[in-house]
């Protein structure tokens, strides 16, 4: 009896030894993989959200698909890059102007602070204080706050990297997504076999599918609610008065897709049309962001759900949680998991029905 059961245990001990390893390479890859998550998310939301685009910008210019990836590279390269030169430039001019703001401070003290500020309602009064302590005993000052002030400064210079090294994905996904939509159907043919092979031809088409409408559904929905938000900043900033509108409006449309949001251009054109003595606009500008954020935050999930084809609580869901998890790419990976979560599930039951109805039919 025992020679029965040695094949049998050995077989099973070879099963498990393989399983490991192929458990082992898959976490390996994962880490070799997850440095390129953000990468490829740019990427996909790309390749999905300008491929109908792309396509009809092939038959234009007669099948020749690797000039029209050339061509759109290029043209979505320069639209992001020019947000990107202007907040260099901007940074640049201001980093300047401070410049001669301290060596001013240095022969003539500190200024006194405008009225507009010392007036502002609840933080006012506080910050015209410190600014007295300030005048009168900087050092003195600066030590009992040196750590408030060091957080702030750690805040902006880590948040100014993150902004630049998220511009440098971006550009880089934007690149992939282009070999993406050149080899168009070639590379999803290799995972639909594989698919396919482990689940069956319908469950595996029907598990593609729906992984296929979850990304479609994220991707449109970032791209779609970032184009919405940057024409309205752009139509608020020209009513307004501020200057570069349609520059901002791009920067606006990058911080929106990178999911930043809005706020970063808003706040700082509000206080910049506050100091000009325009307090109409300055309150126009207040409600207008406020529209603008809860409009954002309507249109992205329905634009989302409408796209992605699946019920509206099942990607959202997925959004909401997958961002909550693993912030900006887990738009993806939570749309993704409880989208195959769902097509398995249905099918499960599509199969339990059947059984149940060849049963009672016998």
């Amino acid at each position: 009896m025992n020679n029965h059961l040695r094949p049998a245990s050995r077989n099973m001990i070879e099963s498990i030894l393989v399983l490991l390893l192929l458990l082992a390479l898959l976490l390996a890859l994962y880490q070799v993989l997850h440095l390129f998550f953000g990468v490829l998310t740019f990427a996909l939301i790309f390749s999905v959200s300008f491929h109908p685009l792309f396509e009809r910008m092939v038959r234009w210019f007669g099948g020749r698909r690797k000039l029209t990836a050339t061509l759109y590279a290029i043209a979505l390269v320069a639209i992001i890059a020019l947000p990107v030169t202007y907040i260099i430039a901007e940074m640049s001019s201001h980093v300047r102007d401070s410049i001669h703001w301290i060596r001013d401070v240095k022969e003539n003290g500190l200024p006194p602070l405008p009225a507009w500020v010392v007036n502002l309602p609840y933080i006012g009064a506080e910050i015209n204080t410190f600014w007295l302590h300030l005048q009168e005993s900087p050092k003195e000052t600066l030590t009992t706050h040196e750590q408030p002030v060091r957080m702030v400064l750690n805040h902006v210079v880590s948040s100014g990297a993150g902004i630049l090294g998220t511009a440098v994905q971006l550009i880089i996904g934007i690149v992939i997504s282009a070999f993406f939509l050149v080899s168009g159907e070639k590379a999803v043919r290799p995972i639909r076999a594989a698919v396919q092979h482990l689940l069956g031809r319908k469950d595996g088409a029907d598990l593609l599918n729906a992984t296929t409408m979850a990304v479609k559904g994220v991707s449109i929905g970032v791209m779609g609610t970032a184009f919405a938000t940057a024409i309205v900043a752009w139509i608020g900033l020209k009513i307004a008065g501020i200057p570069f509108a349609l520059g901002l409006a791009a920067l606006i449309f990058f911080l929106v897709v990178i999911q930043i949001g809005p706020l970063v251009v808003w706040v700082p054109a509000t206080i910049w049309m506050a100091t000009q003595g325009h307090p109409g606009m300055t309150v126009f500008l207040i409600i207008y962001g406020i529209g603008i954020l809860i409009g954002e935050a309507i249109l992205k999930p329905v634009l989302i759900a409408r796209s992605g084809k699946l019920p509206f609580l099942v990607l959202f869901i997925g959004v909401i949680g997958g961002v909550a998890a693993w912030g900006f790419t887990g738009m993806f990976k939570g749309a993704i998991i409880i989208a195959v979560f769902y097509t398995i599930f249905n099918s499960w039951l599509e199969r339990k029905d059947g059984t149940h109805s060849t049963q009672a039919a016998e």
